[in-house]
């Protein structure tokens, strides 16, 4: 490691990402935005190299350990070169980035063998492999436990077969995490491996999936006689619910799902556009409107600091921690996005101009149901922090202790009858 690369204090650092950024990335233009959808091939080439850029020096897995390619700083750290740098271009890989090195990143480090991250990571960091998640089914959403993806043992080998659905970016992504059931002879959380494995591994299929907002960045996946190895395990075999569990600590944690990465400081600055644009900015409605979803961004990103700190600071870190800012943005999103078509009015629904800026209050509208849903349900989350931080009853459940095989069966004999 070079002297570049020692620990340091939060301003020092601060101090140099904010020379190395001003030299080395491309200023914000008013109409540019993070848009995550429609990414291209090109794109993600371009993506890339800036991630490579960031890599080489310093600023990339910046809380990572600077074993496998990071910097082994702080979260203060980091966040003190978002906030240096959200004025400028940095690499955009979409949602496939967002998993990459939120999610996946967190849990490989978790789970993963110092040899598995000693040959990954560094190429995860640098931007040379994206990853994905082959996670929840068709049968199997928020009931997470309840996959049907088999894994056959064979010799020292492993035989693949199922399907995947709603795998963020794996239409992008080079590698992904995988979670299959390797024994069906134990309840649905004993019996769960996590394997790695190349997206253009042999027998498998990605699938786009068309949204409501026209963009396809879901993708469902079909295993077809996919053939792995124990070098391919994350975790140990039947132990894949603890693996589960970390993924959705970081999962629920991840920007992606409402834990803004800067402070709200500006009286919602896309709100405000939006009512000059439309000439509504003195309307005392309106006001009211940028004022409440000002209020909500800056509560959500407190708490999101909050609970991260928390998460942090646990030996074993609580899902139903996690579950806090994932609730806080599952019930805010649709609420933020109503205000903007409120103060936007026909603007947000017909206009000329096809800028992202002007078609993203319609798109947000579109896709704000999305957040409480995806990783878990809103419901989910509730039920989570009622049971493990509030201590109230669990929800009776006929499944939990049975083996797998027999739920299925039942399921299958079931009349729908009670005696």
């Amino acid at each position: 490691m070079t002297e570049t690369f020692a620990t340091i204090d939060v301003n020092t650092f601060r101090a140099q990402a904010r020379e190395w950024i001003r030299a080395n990335l491309e200023p914000r233009s008013a109409n540019q935005n993070d848009d995550h959808h429609d990414l291209t091939t090109e794109d993600i080439s371009v993506a890339r190299r800036l991630q490579r850029k960031l890599f080489d020096a310093g600023f990339a897995g910046i809380t990572y350990p600077a074993a496998y390619g990071g910097r082994d700083l702080t979260a203060a750290h980091e966040q003190a070169f978002n906030e240096e740098a959200a004025d400028f271009l940095t690499p955009n890989f979409g949602a496939a980035g967002i998993v990459t090195f939120g999610p996946i990143g967190r849990s490989l480090i978790a789970h993963a063998t110092p040899e598995f991250l000693r040959r990954r990571m560094p190429r995860l960091l640098s931007g040379e492999e994206l990853w994905c998640q082959f996670y929840s089914e068709p049968e199997a959403g928020s009931d997470l436990a309840g996959v049907r993806t088999r894994a056959t043992r064979d010799g020292d080998q492993w035989i693949l077969n199922g399907s995947k659905i709603w795998s963020s970016g794996a239409h992008l992504a080079d590698w992904a995490m995988c979670l299959a059931r390797t024994d069906w002879d134990v309840p649905k959380h004993r019996g769960l491996t996590w394997f790695a494995l190349p997206t253009d591994t042999k027998g498998v299929t990605v699938r786009q999936i068309k949204q409501i907002n026209g963009n396809a960045e879901f993708c469902e996946e079909f295993l077809d006689d996919v053939v792995v190895t124990d070098a391919d395990l994350i975790g140990e075999v039947n132990r894949g619910w603890t693996v589960t569990q970390t993924m959705l600590v970081h999962e629920r944690a991840t920007a992606e799902h409402g834990r803004l990465v800067i402070e709200p400081r500006d009286l919602a600055p896309d709100l405000v556009a939006l009512a000059r644009r439309v000439g509504r900015l003195t309307d005392p409605l309106v006001r009211q409107a940028i004022a409440r979803a000002h209020t909500n961004d800056f509560a959500q990103f407190h708490l999101g600091r909050a609970m991260a700190d928390r998460l942090r600071a646990q030996a074993e870190p609580d899902h139903a921690v996690a579950a806090y800012p994932k609730l806080a943005v599952g019930t805010y999103k649709p609420v933020r996005a109503r205000l903007a078509l409120e103060i936007g009015g026909s603007a947000t629904i017909a206009f000329d101009d096809g800028s992202a800026i002007a078609r993203q209050p319609m798109l947000d509208y579109l896709e704000c149901r999305v957040q409480s849903i995806a990783a878990g349900t809103n419901e989910m989350q509730r039920n989570g922090i009622g049971e493990r931080i509030l201590g109230l009853p669990r929800e009776p459940s006929f499944d939990t202790t049975k083996p797998f095989n027999d739920v299925l069966r039942q399921s299958r004999e079931w009349s729908g009858k009670v005696n």
